[in-house]
This record gives structure tokens, sequence and C-alpha cells, in this order.
């Protein structure tokens, strides 16, 4: 069934010539007051009434729009090859990437961590965090540039979808990246891809639009073969421009050259909102108190990561480690033998003399021991050359040297030897064992 939308009103008509300017993208902020537009020079900022409030030259020539809701973040990326981050809440631009790739136009977010992947021209899937100078995750995901990409959000982001303009819808695993869970080929062209709230995927290629439903698009299936339709509109209005789910409602919106069209998909939108998240029916009072809300509980860019679960978790364990050329550390039971006396400061890395002259000198520091030296200072008699008076000093020298990682391990093996004592006392009984606390769960092992 096709809906034409003839009932709908535009929220607006914002005043300026479309001959002399091309939107690219339209994204909404914070609410449905404020959106930013993508022309063909900067990125605007408008409200609810048309009236421009903002101009961001910083934002040159951009294509795509995303914005990030719980950090407040107006993400671009054009021409230019930039992605560009803009704290909305302060008007700041907080970072600008490179992506090295050329221009881009696709890009779509995950809501679930806030990443945002972009499509480009040689078939690669790039995904973008504000805190890295480089791509968090690179993948050849097309022979041919990237035409469409969007994430699922009914699954906490772990699927994605792609299609590009090699005729081809790929479903992605975001957990491992082995390969592609399932593959088919799309006839007419290049595909228009959208995720619905419950995981249906939607499909606008040629002159026909395809949705797919769970679990048949996310089971491994080795031939290229087209998973079984859900459901299929014909569109006679050609070229099919957009797609996009309505949030809550059971409504695939499709733009086209005619303007726009709608199709009932049942059970595509999340039928059970929360009203503190999202309220469709929120009234003026209730939306102000939930833009402070937001404001207040504003994340900041640093904490945006593949993994958001860090966030809270609790550091693990340092491990002892040894850093032998001061650039890598290497666990002190991995150290060749040498190392590890050295750190235990048994090391004798003195050179060896000609044998004559440690003889001579060996008997001279016999000499000299039986003089000086007291019993219990004496050392263990060496081999010929190994006790020579020279070598006996650098070992006295030594002594007085104080190495931080030497201190370290010392530590360390005499508390491992007072936990096998009291492990041995515990098993023969002549100590009681220690007896476990609620706090213990907080200990750091050192």
């Amino acid at each position: 069934m096709s809906l034409p939308l003839t009932g709908k009103q535009a929220l607006c008509t914002p005043s300026y010539s479309y001959e002399k300017h091309v939107e690219m993208s339209r994204p909404f902020l914070h609410d449905h007051s404020h959106f930013a537009v993508a022309q063909s020079k900067y990125v605007f900022i408008y409200d609810r009434d048309g009236v421009e409030l903002h101009k961001l030259k910083s934002h040159i020539e951009p294509t795509r729009l995303e914005f990030l809701p719980y950090h407040w973040l107006l993400v671009s990326v054009g021409n230019a090859g930039y992605i560009k981050y803009q704290d909305t809440s302060t008007g700041q631009l907080v970072v600008e990437h490179r992506t090295k790739l050329g221009a881009c136009h696709t890009m779509c977010q995950n809501p679930h961590n806030a990443v945002i992947h972009l499509g480009h021209q040689n078939g690669t899937v790039t995904l973008w965090t504000a805190n890295l100078p480089h791509p968090a995750v690179r993948l050849l995901a097309h022979l041919g540039p990237v035409a469409s990409v969007s994430v699922d959000p009914s699954t906490g982001g772990r699927y994605m979808a792609t299609a590009g303009q090699d005729g081809t819808v790929k479903v992605w695993d975001c957990r491992n990246w082995k390969g592609a869970v399932r593959t088919w080929n799309a006839r007419g062209g290049n595909a228009i891809l959208d995720w619905s709230q419950k995981g249906a995927l939607g499909v606008a290629t040629g002159g026909s639009v395809n949705v797919y439903t769970k679990p048949a698009i996310q089971t491994p299936f080795s031939p290229v073969v087209a998973p079984p339709l859900y459901l299929t509109h014909p569109v006679p209005h050609r070229p099919l421009s957009s797609l996009r789910f309505c949030p809550f409602q059971d409504v695939l919106t499709i733009g086209h050259a005619a303007g726009a069209s709608g199709i009932l998909v049942p059970g595509a939108g999340e039928p059970n909102f929360d009203s503190a998240e999202a309220d469709p029916f929120e009234n003026k009072k209730a939306r102000r108190e939930r833009e402070v809300k937001a404001l207040l509980d504003k994340i900041q860019p640093d904490a945006i990561a593949l993994d958001p679960d860090f966030v809270g978790a609790l550091a693990p364990p340092p491990k002892l480690t040894t850093a032998v050329d001061g650039q890598h550390d290497i666990p002190y039971a991995r150290l060749p033998r040498l190392e590890r006396l050295k750190v235990a400061g048994k090391a004798d890395e003195t050179e060896v003399g000609d044998e004559d002259d440690g003889a001579d000198e060996d008997r001279d520091g016999e000499a000299e021991g039986r003089k000086g030296a007291s019993k219990a200072e004496k050392e263990k008699k060496k081999m010929r050359g190994k006790n020579k008076s020279l070598k006996r000093y650098l070992r006295k020298q030594r002594k007085n040297v104080i190495d931080p990682r030497a201190v370290a391990v010392r530590a360390k093996l005499e508390k491992e030897k007072e936990e096998l004592r009291k492990a041995k006392a515990i098993a023969n009984g002549l100590e009681e064992p220690h007896k476990p606390s609620a706090l213990d769960r907080f200990k750091r092992s050192s």
C-alpha cells in the first residue's frame, strides 16, 4: 500500500535559492526545532520557521551530515576528504581528521557507540571516532565505490549493511570483521539501504523497494542468493533518491523524482517507546526539560569507542614487566637469562682480561683479602681469572646502585616467597587462612 503523504505538512521552507545551493543532507539536531543543511559550500543551521541561525564556514563543501544526540556533535564529511566534529552546545570545532581517501558521499552512525561509518570511492568502509586520528577499522567491502551504508539499531549496532556500485549488498558482523555474513546481488543499479528499529532492512534499487527481515539476513549463507523477501513494492517514479523508516511507526518513506511516498511495513517500528528517552507526544515544557537534562548528561567526545562498555569498568591489574630497550615492556618470565640476572643485580658485566694479568691480580687480591677482610666478608673462590681485585671492586660498587627495575622485581620475588611461605604454613596448620571480605573485590593485585 502506497501512501503519497499528501496530508503531511512541511515543517518549514528555508529561504534560499535552489539554483545556487544544492542540498546534500539535512539531519535534525537535538530536537525538531533545529536542523542542519549541508549545502554546496558550507553548513547552515535553521530553526523550525526556516530562519537561518548559523553559518559554519569551517565545514567546506559538505556532502553528508550526522548528529550524535548523546554527545551533541554535528559530524560532516565532504569533497575535501575531512571528517569534522562540531560541538553544537558550545559552537567549537572539536576535531577534524583527514581520511586520505578523497571525496566521500556515504556516511552513517552507529547509534549504539556513536562511531561514524564512511563509505569511500575505492570500495573501503572506515570507522571513525573523535579521539583517533586514523580509522579504528578499515574494511574492503566492495570492488567499486560504496553507494550506501547502514547500521542495525535493534541489535546494539552488531550488524552493518553496505551496498556498492558493483551491484552487491552485503551484511557484516561488526564484532569480528572476518567476512560478510550474507551477500546477494541487487538489480537496477546502486542500492539505498536503511534499517528499521526492529531490524527490518529496506533496499531501494531500480524501480522497486524490497524489505528483508531477521533472521534470514543475519544467517550465514555461502551462495550469492538473496534472502527471502518480506515485502516488495514497485515505485513508478524514478530515480529513487532516499529511503528512511519512520521511528515508532510501521511506515517506510521513499524519496523519488516526483517527491516522497510512504508504504506500510508491519512490524518495522518500535511499538513501546521510553518517554524519558524520546516521547513523540511531548509538549513544549517537556521538550525544554529534556534539553536541559541532555546538556547535563552530555558525553565527552573522548569517550567514543568501538566498545562502549569500557566506561565504568575496573582497570585490569598491572603485570610485572621490564623495559629492556626503553620502548617495549617485556614480562620478567620471558626475559633471557642474562637480562634476568641483570635485573636481579647478579650479572657480571665486566670484561675478561688476559689470563696472565688475571692470575697476578688474583694473587694480589688474595693477599689483600687475607690481611684486611674478615671471614664473614670473604667471597667464595672462583675459577682462575674470575675473582680478581678489579672485579671484586666493581661488584662492591654495583651493590650501592639502586635500579628501579631491579627493586620492583626483587619486591615481586619477595612477595611470591612470602605467599608461598604462608601457603605452606596454612597447609601445615601453623596459621589460619585469610577470611574473605566484601571489599576484597576492589583490591588490585600488584
